[in-house]
């Protein structure tokens, strides 16, 4: 399947709504680094287009596009799955966008394979263990403060517990936000349910509240 040009906005949004990941090319006619990345486009059109869809559009004959999903510069490339950006790349990174590409469409015949939706695999990643933390980084080596903290105070527990570093998988670090309802990281649960992040930790901890509450 070919790249698709977006024609107008009701095309752009039947595009982005499908379950079908969508990657997006935001591009002008005048610079020519759109062109480089429109043809690498194409050719993963060939590999993957039967389990990703590829598009392109002028971002400056859509304005409100352009700026609701904030197109600074261009070409940017930004990957949809039902209406929600999962995923983006800016500039002519043409190792970036194909590795993104490859690893979604290997994600997207693996849920064909067994049925399993991304909501599925969250639902599967967040029982992993009765006491589960979603972070950057791993318990080992946080990848950012709020993590470290957050490790800290949990490691003071004593209690078992286990990591997933949501820099590995961008798929799951969007799709975690929207299926949680809570936008930001760390995330901790206990027994498939949400607890909340550093702030709500520090708040048990403060309560004299932690342990049970991570114990569930």
């Amino acid at each position: 399947m070919p790249v698709l040009t977006v024609a107008n906005a009701e095309e752009y949004q039947k595009y982005i709504s499908d379950d079908k990941t969508t990657v997006a090319l935001f591009a002008a006619e005048w610079a020519e680094q759109c062109i480089q990345v429109k043809d690498v486009l194409e050719e993963l059109a060939k590999l993957l287009g039967d389990k990703l869809q590829f598009v392109t559009l002028n971002a400056e004959q859509f304005p409100e596009i352009s700026m609701k999903h904030q197109i600074d510069a261009v070409p940017t490339v930004i990957f949809f799955r039902s209406g929600s950006a999962i995923d983006r790349v800016e500039g002519v990174n043409i190792a970036e966008i194909t590795n993104k590409s490859k690893k979604l469409a290997e994600n997207a015949s693996r849920a064909a394979a067994t049925g399993q939706t991304l909501e599925d695999r969250l639902k599967a990643l967040i029982n992993t263990a009765p006491l589960m933390i979603f972070m950057k980084g791993d318990r080992n080596a946080p990848r950012c403060g709020f993590s470290k903290q957050l490790i800290g105070i949990v490691n003071e527990t004593k209690l078992p517990y286990e990591t997933f570093d949501i820099l590995t998988d961008e798929e799951v670090r969007q799709g975690l936000k929207t299926y949680s309802d809570w936008p930001t990281y760390p995330q901790v649960y206990v027994k498939g349910e949400l607890i909340g992040g550093l702030d709500i930790i520090k708040e048990l901890l403060a309560n004299n509240e932690l342990e049970s509450t991570l114990k569930g």
